[in-house]
């Protein structure tokens, strides 16, 4: 579904009861996309952390609604990010799949952060996710976070209504479902080897060191 701004800004207790139903989720046969094509430039600057030279690159395509992206956010990520993202063995990308139209919110307002704030921004929604996601005032409720990372109700409304952006969010959720295959979240691509689901340490572990030759 393409997301339009008043969509967006109309995001009520109807789409927070929509957004509180499990997201899409599947572990499905590893299939493998081109990874020049996977990492050509798109109409958003990729949000990144480590080390652009090391030897693996991971993808996550995700939706900040989707309880299993925050449960591989909570439980992995840090293990993940210590073992091989801060040590330069892995180069980390995480890439919006916003499922309905309140994920589509939190990304953007992840992109207009205060201070280039962007990972702090997205771990702060998906700590949070059952305060807002799942609330019967879900606008209110991503404000008061979004007040917390240092938004304003202007720079809020500012940011909400930026087509631009939305239609940026837009296209990289289209690209990644017509050319990669996306179809739940979260999805991940290391070395462009496709994983679904929110996999443990142990799985990430095997694939890295396999592409890396460990």
């Amino acid at each position: 579904m393409t997301l339009t701004r008043r969509t967006v800004l109309a995001v009520g207790a109807a789409l927070a009861l929509a957004a509180s139903a499990p997201a899409a989720f599947a572990q499905g046969a590893e299939q493998t996309v081109d990874v020049k094509e996977l990492m050509a430039e798109g109409p958003l600057p990729d949000m990144a952390m480590g080390s652009e030279d090391a030897p693996v690159t991971i993808v996550e395509y995700a939706s900040l609604t989707c309880p299993h992206c925050a449960h591989f956010h909570d439980a992995t990520l840090p293990e993940l990010k210590e073992k091989y993202i801060d040590t330069g063995k892995v180069y980390f990308i995480f890439r919006d799949f916003p499922l309905d139209p309140l994920a589509a919110a939190g990304a953007m307002l992840s992109r207009c952060a205060p201070d280039d704030q962007y990972f702090e921004m997205t771990d702060l929604l998906f700590d949070k996710q059952r305060q807002w996601a799942y609330s019967k005032d879900p606008v209110s409720a991503l404000l008061n976070l979004a007040k917390q990372a240092g938004f304003t109700q202007e720079s809020f409304e500012a940011c909400l209504t930026n087509q631009e952006l939305l239609d940026g969010v837009n296209e990289v959720k289209d690209k990644a479902a017509r050319d990669f295959g996306v179809n739940s979240t979260p999805t991940f691509f290391i070395n462009g080897r496709m994983l679904r689901g929110a996999r443990d340490i142990e799985e990430f572990s095997k694939v890295i060191d396999e592409e890396s030759g460990s």
